[in-house]
Parts: C-alpha cells; sequence; structure tokens
C-alpha cells in the first residue's frame, strides 16, 4: 500500500439508528425511523433498529476493538430524539450522558471522537410538525446543535453537522423508500434548502463553543452519460446537478445551481439564507460508493433522468458497481471545479456490503470487501499525489448494522455481529486493515 501524508487521519465510521438500539431507555423519544421501521412492508422483513447491534449498552467493548484496530478516529452519529426527545424543548440529561461516557471511552483509549449531529433520525413530533420541508426544522437544529455543543464541545474539535442530505431528501421525501416515507418527487426541494440553513446554523453555533473544524459531509457521485446523444448528455449534467452541485455549490460558493431558481420564487430562500449556508467550513466530508450512469428519461417519465447499469464490474452484496477509479476521477474533479473555495477533504464514508459467512474454523474470509478497500485506497493515493487535499479516510463500517430499508440483509462491517447474541467477530478486512495501518505509521 503506497504511503499517505503524515498525520493523516484513519478512522471507521457508524450511525446511531444503525447500531445503538436501547430505543426506549434513559428518556429516547421516538425517531422517523422508530415510525417507518414498524410501518408493515417498508423494511426488509419488517427489521427494526429496536436492539441493531446494542451498542447503547456494549460501547466500551466496541471502543476497544476500534482501538485495537489501530485508527485514530470514530465517527458516530448522536440521536437528536436521545438528546431532545421532542426536537424542542427540554434537553433529555440522560441522552447526552451516554455521549459523555462515549466521548471520554474514545479519548481514554486514544481515539479522536467525529460526531455527526444528524444521521437521518429526526424526531417523530418535529416530522409531526412538517419535518424538513418546514423551516422551523432548521432552527430547531441550530439548538440541538449549540445544547450538544455545550455539553461536549470542550472535548470534541472535530464536528459534522449533517449526513447525506441529498440521500435524506431524494429516498425520504422524494421517493419515499426511507423514512419519512414521503413521495414527494420535485417539490421535495424545499427539503434540501431547510438542510443547509441548519447546517449553516450548526456551523456557527459549534464554531462559537470552540470548534476547530466542522464540516458537512456529501453523498457524491461521478456521473457518466450513457451515450455520446445530446440528450443523455444533458440528463447527465441534470442528474449532476441534484445529487452533487445542489449540495456543493451553496456550501462553498453560496449559490444554488440554475435549476434550483424554483426554491428562490416559491420564497423558500429569504435573504441572508445563502450567507449562513455558505459559512466557511474548515474541511468537507465526502462519502463515496460508487459513479452514476445516467440517461434521458422517456417522455412521460417525471423525472428529466433515469439511471441506467454500469457494465462489465464487479458487483458488491447490494449489487452496487465496483469501481475504484471513480473515487480518484470524483476527487479530481472537485478539485479542478470548485478550485477556488474547496476546503480539505476527509472521506467519511467508503466500504461494500459483501455476503460474509463464517468457516468452520470461525474466520470470516471477506476477501470481497478486502479488495474493495484495496483498491479504493490505491485510487484515493492516486488523487493525493495529484494535489488533492485529502485529510482522512474513514471506512464505512465498523460494525454489520441495520442498513436502512434493507434491515439486516446487508453486511458492510469489518466486524461481524450475531444479532441473535451480539457476538463481535473480526473480520479478514479488519485484521487486513490493521496490519496496512500498521505500515503507514
Amino acid at each position: 500500500m503506497p504511503k499517505f501524508p503524515p498525520n493523516f487521519l484513519w478512522g471507521v465510521s457508524t450511525a446511531s439508528y444503525q447500531i445503538e438500539g436501547a430505543v426506549q431507555e434513559d428518556g429516547r423519544g421516538p425517531s422517523i425511523w422508530d415510525t417507518f421501521s414498524h410501518t408493515p412492508g417498508r423494511t426488509h422483513e419488517g427489521d427494526t433498529g429496536d436492539v441493531a447491534c446494542d451498542h447503547y449498552h456494549r460501547w466500551a467493548q466496541d471502543a476497544d476493538l476500534i482501538a485495537d484496530l489501530g485508527v485514530g478516529a470514530y465517527r458516530f452519529s448522536i440521536a437528536w430524539p436521545r438528546v431532545q426527545p421532542a426536537g424542542t424543548g427540554p434537553i433529555n440529561d440522560k441522552g447526552l450522558d451516554f455521549y459523555d461516557r462515549l466521548v471520554d471511552g474514545l479519548l481514554v483509549r486514544g481515539i479522536a471522537p467525529v460526531p455527526t449531529l444528524y444521521h437521518w433520525d429526526l424526531p417523530q413530533p418535529l416530522e409531526d410538525a412538517g419535518g424538513w420541508l418546514s423551516r422551523d426544522t432548521a432552527e430547531r437544529f441550530a439548538e440541538y446543535a449549540a445544547a450538544v455543543g455545550d455539553r461536549l464541545g470542550d472535548r470534541v474539535r472535530r464536528w459534522i453537522t449533517l449526513n447525506e442530505p441529498v440521500v435524506h431528501m431524494a429516498e425520504g421525501y422524494a421517493f419515499g423508500t426511507h423514512a419519512p416515507g414521503r413521495a414527494l418527487l420535485l417539490d421535495a426541494l424545499p427539503v434540501a434548502h431547510h438542510q443547509l440553513l441548519g447546517h449553516g446554523w450548526a456551523v456557527r453555533a459549534l464554531r462559537e463553543r470552540g470548534a476547530t473544524e466542522v464540516m458537512i459531509t456529501n453523498n457524491c457521485t461521478p456521473v457518466w452519460p450513457a451515450s455520446d446523444s445530446a440528450d443523455d448528455q444533458v440528463a447527465a449534467a441534470v442528474y449532476d446537478g441534484f445529487h452533487n452541485r445542489l449540495f456543493l455549490d451553496p456550501v462553498l460558493r453560496g449559490e444554488y445551481p440554475p435549476f434550483a431558481a424554483a426554491l428562490t420564487d416559491t420564497g423558500v430562500v429569504r435573504d441572508g439564507d445563502l450567507d449562513v449556508i455558505a459559512t466557511p467550513m474548515d474541511a468537507l466530508g465526502i462519502n463515496y460508493y460508487h459513479p452514476t450512469r445516467v440517461a434521458a428519461a422517456p417522455d412521460d417519465s417525471p423525472l428529466p433522468f433515469v439511471t441506467t447499469d454500469i457494465a462489465d464490474v464487479p458487483r458488491t452484496a447490494f449489487g452496487w458497481p465496483v469501481v475504484p477509479d471513480g473515487l480518484r476521477e470524483l476527487l479530481t474533479g472537485l478539485h479542478e471545479h470548485y478550485a477556488d473555495v474547496l476546503p480539505p477533504i476527509y472521506i467519511t464514508e467508503n466500504g461494500c456490503s459483501t455476503s460474509d459467512s463464517i468457516d468452520a474454523d470461525g474466520r470470516i474470509r471477506d476477501t470481497d470487501r478486502i479488495d474493495y478497500l484495496d483498491g479504493h485506497l490505491r485510487a484515493l493515493h492516486e488523487a493525493v499525489s495529484a494535489g488533492v487535499d485529502i485529510r482522512g479516510y474513514f471506512v464505512w463500517s465498523l460494525l454489520d448494522n441495520f442498513e436502512w430499508a434493507e434491515g439486516y440483509s446487508q453486511r458492510f462491517g469489518l466486524v461481524h455481529v450475531d444479532y441473535a447474541n451480539q457476538q463481535r467477530t473480526a473480520k479478514d478486512s479488519y485484521d487486513w486493515l490493521r496490519a496496512v495501518l500498521a505500515g503507514q505509521r
């Protein structure tokens, strides 16, 4: 493995609803994912995050696994309904106590905590009042960010505001395949603005509380036209606008792409909003999984593009194409397009689901995951060598976990979780990565 720069930050990532469980303990309120997963037909085999990986009770064991792996940071998310059950009003001290214990436990093990304030588990009362379609939710998010910063800001220096706002808007509000399950198509656009507005206010709140690095994390993808035809080229540009530029242009340049002018025309964007959204960040988080191939949509389609298959490449157990060089392409493209405004980058998620099984000798020989990580780390190093300022890399994920609408059917972890007894078993990929990191020192 090529050598990365000195002080390059290595880490692993998780998210609260996917691993914590304990959904009714110590004053936690319901989230949109509690409601969604308990609605028949919404998740694979009716799976829920009620128990998940029981991280709420087993966090110390999981912190030991992180320390033994040899990474320097742990990216986790804070459950808003655990901290503020109604999404507004009184703070639940017992909820914040859990994150106090986690942060202290990480620090004593030499692991930097990297909390994400929002990884899709909106308090259900806020959704009942309009969710991210409402500007009020952005205001409530800023208050929540301030409360968490007040409690943890003396020990946490690196923060992430939102995780993948594009996915939350698209899957949760446009297509209805994730919580809260709305299917609004283009009428979901206000969700983008209100998430970004909440992000900007949260950046300011955290910085006032001593944060030295604040970022947003976007899911980004290289967009490939399905052909050289003009229609496919236009469709790809439109898709790039919705998936990438709608969430990068405002935070980096203080403006929306031209197609998003409807937000301004309908009064969703108010005077001063873009100044808030463009509050300078210290870094940018990028989650990468695969490129997207796009063609023009049929005339009767409600959207102007369709995604199409990428042929002749390996696939993950999820069916996603494996294209490591897409990571280099994405990063060098961002470096070129946003050259004058791009802050340092962290890869805050990268990983894959594989069809894991425990062999008779107790080992989990997840060679596909090792190949995936090896290829993507080499592509990442090529981007570094090309001059992209990349400060760190986080594997998704530390643990097998609740994979949203797919329930427990997909395993992304470096560590296998037996959901019947919560036993953790390090996979071969965990041992491989530990050896790689040892060689990076």
